[in-house]
């Protein structure tokens, strides 16, 4: 097809097809653009606005519990969220140091002017990519009797009536499809402050068979730095050491600036309660659910009554610092309220406002119908990334954006899809929880849904992912070698480590002692350097003879369950055919259609029974389909 030259934002009339479109901007626009194109498919995103590229719409915050380890897979994936985090962060924390290494996950608070800069910056210099500042009205396809598949998608249909095509289409429009912003009793059309809704897309996806449903979720205001006194806050600092996203960033140089703590209060409390008639998630203005996991401080004051306060976090949103986020208090109440609240806080008494907290409902495709490629099951070269899956935040988004650009190029090569595990990847985990069993709210990774936390750890990304990465074609040379040289040195450190005696005991004993922390090591390994690398190198080596017997019993569990994923389902199956299925799992199964014994034991609402009636059915199946090739010869 032809190839668009690099950078351009207009489409010429010579230039109208590519291989894959990319619709919207977001986290997992970015991602999804830079993963086809740097594969080699000539891609267009297609997005409203390119200064609103990667633009951090609500906390300009990456990483966090879960969320810290799918960006590391995305770096060692290939992909740019780590390092644009790393040189936009105004300050970083590694969470959860009081826990145990599985849980450990880094945090950078970001510059949120300069990190869409920075992700614009990739975009624009990388091969094969065009930028097209344009709204999406329409999806172009033609029919297709294929089982379930009706359609084949052929390209988009620009606002302005340009066509442009491709036989591939990744959809990332976040919170904007038939978007309502809601501040109190005004509702606008919009899926962020000063951007317009995207209406006609949503029409497009229904037309096609696919269902819609409605989520919400918000912001909180935020306030001007210099009517804050700062004096009265928690003071809360940076790591002394901050370790980076990404293993293609030899150390933090940037200084770090400070966060503060606040607090509401009882008087504040009594304030938003008064004022539930005026706020829409109350008054049934607004019907969709919206994330129980970052809940707005209304439903923190219904649902946590006994509670005298709730902490909230002062953050900078630039390096300037010339604007607070609030976060903690996430609101639609009307502004006036959102006044009164703000300034009922220690800290905060002269605070003035200079963006209001709001919600925003939007559409979305429920994921069950989508399969573990992030195709769509009813058009094929349709895939969809972000919140329209139905998840929440910056690092689900670009996670799945990854997997979608990847595998968006691979289908225009003929080339199978990526299907990344649960034990393989946290994104490997989320996809695997939305295809199965879909979402009743926005989804957002928690380390506890992983099964194989300890293997799943943030500082070995790069082991279990970036020979991925290398042979889907995102990790070029350089990055390459820098990661083979890692993994010699990690194979010798533990090569020492395993015949280091230290005062007549090996290190493994000492490591057994919660106080150790292996500092006392250090004399044994006279090759190790003191970089910010090797220290994490370092520090691995000890997580992995510490908690070697953990990580072995995990292993053994994960070959265990290989089993029933290797066993695989034939797409062909029709289950209403099968004896002694229950009409639940007949449902839900056909519905999901899995491509795995495994996947097929997540599936919600399925019983142990279920899968075993099944599993007798095809080995049954697989027994008789060689007598019947013989009789057939």
């Amino acid at each position: 097809m032809g190839a668009p030259r690099r950078g351009d934002c207009a489409v010429s009339h010579r230039d109208r097809e590519f291989d894959v479109i990319v619709v919207g901007g977001g986290h997992a626009g970015a991602e999804a653009a830079w993963a086809a194109a740097r594969i080699g498919a000539s891609t267009a995103m297609v997005t409203f606005n390119r200064d609103a590229i990667g633009r951090m719409s609500c906390n300009p915050a990456i990483g966090g519990i879960g969320k810290g380890q799918m960006v590391r897979e995305i770096d060692a994936l290939g992909g740019i969220m780590g390092i644009a985090a790393d040189e936009a962060g105004i300050q970083f924390r590694m969470l959860n140091r009081r826990k145990g290494p599985a849980v450990w996950a880094p945090r950078a608070q970001c510059d949120s002017d300069a990190y869409p800069r920075i992700v614009r910056r990739h975009l624009e210099g990388c091969p094969n990519l065009s930028i097209v500042e344009a709204g999406v009205d329409e999806l172009l396809t033609e029919p297709l009797d294929d089982g379930i598949v009706r359609h084949r998608v052929t390209g988009v249909v620009l606002n302005d009536g340009t066509q442009l095509r491709a036989p591939a289409v990744v959809i990332t429009s976040g919170t904007f499809l038939g978007a309502l912003m809601h501040c109190g009793e005004r509702q606008t059309p919009g899926g962020r402050v000063g951007e317009a809704a995207a209406a006609g897309l949503s029409r497009s996806l229904a037309t096609l068979g696919l269902e819609l449903g409605r989520l919400k979720t918000g912001t909180p205001p935020r306030v001007s730095a210099d009517s804050v006194d700062l004096r009265q806050l928690e003071p809360q600092p940076g790591d002394p050491e901050p370790a980076p996203f990404s293993l293609r960033t030899e150390r933090i140089t940037q200084p770090q600036i400070q966060c503060w703590l606040t607090y509401t209060n009882p008087a504040t409390h009594a304030l938003i309660r008064d004022n539930l008639h005026r706020a829409p998630m109350f008054s049934g203005q607004i019907e969709s659910p919206g994330p129980r996991y970052c809940p707005s401080i209304e439903d923190k004051v219904v649902r946590f009554a006994d509670k005298e306060r709730h902490q909230v976090y002062v953050e900078p949103e630039t390096r300037d610092a010339d604007r607070l986020y609030l976060n903690g208090i996430s609101t639609s109440l009307p502004q006036d309220v959102q006044q009164r609240v703000v300034n009922g806080m220690p800290g905060l008494e002269q605070a003035r406002i200079v963006q209001w907290g709001y919600a925003v409902e939007y559409d979305f495709v429920p994921p069950v119908q989508i399969d573990a490629s992030l195709m769509t099951k009813r058009v094929r070269g349709l895939l969809l990334a972000g919140q329209i899956n139905g998840t929440s935040g910056y690092e689900e988004a670009a996670g799945q954006g990854l997997i979608a650009g990847i595998n968006a190029s691979r289908f225009v090569q003929g080339r199978e899809p990526l299907i990344l595990q649960r034990d393989q990847a946290y994104i490997g985990v989320m996809i695997d929880d939305l295809v199965t069993r879909g979402v009743l709210e926005p989804y957002r990774m928690f380390t506890s849904r992983a099964e194989h936390r300890l293997h799943l750890r943030y500082d070995n990304a790069d082991t279990r992912l970036t020979p991925i990465g290398r042979e889907v074609g995102l990790v070029d040379d350089a990055c390459w070698a820098a990661f083979s040289t890692r993994q010699e040195r990690l194979q010798r450190w533990h090569a020492i480590a395993d015949r280091t005696i230290v005062d007549g005991r090996p290190i493994a004993a000492w490591l057994k002692r919660p106080e150790e922390d292996g500092t006392r090591f250090r004399t044994a390994f006279p090759t190790l350097g003191r970089s910010a690398a090797d220290e994490a190198l370092w520090q691995r080596v000890l997580v992995d003879i510490k908690y070697s017997g953990y990580i072995r019993r995990q292993q053994r569990l994960i070959d265990s369950f290989r089993e029933l994923e290797d066993r695989a389902i034939p797409t062909s199956l029709v289950y209403e055919g099968v004896p002694h299925l229950r009409r639940e799992a007949v449902e839900r199964w056909s519905a999901v259609r899995p491509r795995n014994l495994g996947q097929a034991s997540r599936v919600s609402g399925v019983h142990p029974s279920d899968l075993s009636i099944l599993m007798v059915y095809l080995a049954a199946r697989d027994r008789t389909r060689p007598a019947k090739s013989e009789t057939e010869n």
